[in-house]
């Protein structure tokens, strides 16, 4: 049963200034398990409003931070024009610069801070959280997972790219010795950005290291296939997604 959802913007302090972000909870006053929702390179915008409200309404507190607050509040950008064939290609010029300021160090550290102020919230129970992130943030959630152990209950990443690329110090698959939390790794049939030799090696460093996963491609999908304010969404492939990130998080917190 969904529950009537609570939905507000507030600002979260880090050590390089103030991070909007948006919050989503049930509205019924009770505390419950922390989600922490990365976003994609496009921001936070109002489809992502819907998918952390959908989260919630299922008993969880979801928080989306801006991850490139550095740069400014979202939207750092505006959405690509779609009808604009090279929309897509222009938008991640303009957008080098705020990417290059999140540096693999500083996303961890403000990644930190999150875990922290939803660890203080009254509105979420007290003990481990959830972390699911889209795109570069299904990247960030995987690394999050290494890098915080047992602060995690369980990490979801849909349709991220380079998760197993050895030459690079920051790839998700060095760190999965520090897992504890059960893993969801949805990929996209047709993604560049993962082909399929870096699933096999991110797979068998999972495996070397224990760690409980799922590793799934959602058939007929391309990158990006659970945002619906993109030319690749797929209706299917969302609501496939939602139901399993969702199982995931019963699995993680079965009395909430």
């Amino acid at each position: 049963m969904t529950m009537p959802v609570a939905f507000s913007t507030l600002d979260v302090r880090t050590t390089d200034g103030n991070a909007d972000a948006y919050l989503a909870r049930p509205d019924d006053g009770t505390a419950r398990p922390g989600v922490l929702f990365n976003m994609d390179a496009y921001g936070l915008r109002p489809w992502l409003r819907e998918m952390m409200q959908a989260i919630a309404a299922d008993g969880y507190t979801v928080l989306a931070p801006n991850i490139f607050y550095r740069t400014g509040p979202a939207p750092v950008l505006a959405m690509p024009d779609s009808a604009d064939p090279e929309g897509h290609a222009k938008f991640f010029v303009a957008l080098g610069p705020a990417r290059a300021a999140l540096t693999p160090e500083k996303a961890l550290q403000d990644t930190r801070t999150y875990l922290d102020w939803l660890d203080a919230a009254d509105f979420v129970t007290p003990g481990p959280v959830a972390v699911t992130g889209y795109c570069m943030g299904g990247r960030l959630a995987l690394r999050t997972a290494g890098a915080f152990g047992s602060r995690i209950a369980a990490a979801a990443s849909f349709h991220g790219g380079r998760l197993a690329v050895d030459e690079q110090p920051d790839s998700p698959h060095h760190t999965a010795a520090g897992i504890t939390a059960e893993l969801l790794i949805a990929h996209a049939s047709q993604d560049d950005s993962i082909p399929p030799e870096q699933i096999t090696r991110l797979e068998k460093a999972l495996d070397a290291a224990h760690v409980r996963y799922a590793s799934v491609v959602y058939p007929n999908t391309r990158h990006g296939f659970t945002m619906r304010d993109t030319p690749v969404f797929d209706q299917a492939a969302y609501h496939r997604h939602l139901t399993d990130l969702l199982d995931l998080l019963h699995r993680a917190f079965p009395s909430a």
